[in-house]
């Protein structure tokens, strides 16, 4: 019973705090915006937003684990290496942290250099905007592939679920304010862009220019990027007047939910 109620709270904490997160940034970016948006908001914002429940739909229905529900396994069996060490619990929660936001940094380079993953996860790349719906527009099945990854890292540490609540927590909360089309004072960006990834950091990840959109491929901390020489400080073009997206689905007739959904199993990716 412990453990049930802990998921039902990690479930709750997590669509409080994302409920938040997203109205403050939503209200951030209509008060002080960074780039004109290029494509009608309506038209995005239901392409991207019907895209972010259909993933969440099938991860739901076809992965019939939650990385929440395997640290609460692993607990319960004592699996993982932190049992096995006897690391103590605060200690095992930062480090997991810690590690569990590398995975993400190193899946989502396994995710742009493999040629398979990359079908798939271009889906998230295609926006020809960005803001912050962007953050959580991806394809399907790069969401249930994610979460398998983390639920077989969770289980190999033996992840403990405080670390999963606080990892998800800020796994939602930073992709949506590093996708965000907002402007910060540039003294700022280049203090704040030391410890966490800004939205002016990450824009450049959302370049058409190859070079730049195989760079800053941090979510939260970015040490990543910097200590792995992925880092780039700013688009050759500059913020304002660079392009968003790949050059072959610059089309926005072509870029439609159906369209996106299928480009993955396409033999022809334009």
């Amino acid at each position: 019973m412990p453990s049930k109620l802990s998921i039902e709270n990690e479930i709750t904490w997590r669509l409080s705090v994302f409920w938040c997160v997203f109205l403050l940034v939503f209200l951030w970016e209509y008060l002080s915006p960074k780039r004109n948006l290029q494509i009608q908001k309506s038209t995005r914002w239901v392409r991207n937003i019907s895209l972010i429940i259909i993933s969440n739909l099938a991860v739901r229905l076809l992965v019939p684990i939650t990385a929440a529900s395997v640290a609460v396994y692993a607990e319960q069996y004592k699996i993982g290496l932190w049992h096995l060490l006897s690391i103590p619990l605060p200690a095992a929660t930062i480090i997991s942290i810690i590690l569990l936001d590398f995975l993400i940094y190193a899946q989502h380079i396994l995710f742009h250099y493999t040629p398979l993953f990359w079908r798939i996860h271009k889906i998230h790349h295609i926006d020809q905007d960005i803001d912050v719906t962007t953050g959580l527009r991806f394809h399907p099945l790069e969401i249930i592939l994610s979460a398998l990854i983390k639920c077989m890292f969770v289980l190999l540490l033996g992840v403990p679920l405080m670390a999963i609540i606080l990892f998800e927590i800020l796994l939602n909360a930073m992709s949506m304010f590093s996708h965000a089309n907002i402007s910060l004072p540039k003294s700022f960006d280049k203090y704040l862009r030391l410890f966490v990834v800004t939205p002016d950091m990450h824009r450049v990840h959302h370049s058409v220019l190859k070079n730049e959109t195989n760079s800053n491929f941090g979510f939260n901390l970015s040490c990543w990027d910097h200590l792995f020489r992925t880092y780039k400080d700013q688009p050759k073009l500059g913020h304002l007047q660079m392009n968003i997206g790949l050059d072959e689905f610059q089309d926005k007739n072509k870029t439609t939910l159906l369209d996106i959904i299928m480009i993955p199993f396409r033999n022809k990716n334009k």
